[in-house]
């Protein structure tokens, strides 16, 4: 089972969460944010949904993780 973390609508925590989720379940990294609130949510990750912005800013940065070549200009 996968830690709950506290979630305000501006938590630092989101980056930390998804990161976590995308190296025990890589197939959650080409999901939408809005798909991603749920996922968090249903497996415990959160008490209830985190807002969809924040989520959204947080999986450009944890998917550097994985694709670094696509985080440079």
């Amino acid at each position: 089972m996968c830690p709950v973390y506290p979630i305000e609508d501006d938590s630092s925590e989101v980056l930390p969460m998804l990161r976590e989720l995308f190296s025990r379940r890589p197939e959650t990294r080409c999901l939408e944010a809005w798909e991603l609130q749920h996922v968090l949510y249903t497996l415990n990750y959160t008490d209830g949904l985190a807002d969809e912005a924040v989520i959204s800013e947080a999986v450009e940065v944890a998917l550097t993780d994985w694709k670094p070549d696509e985080g440079t200009a």
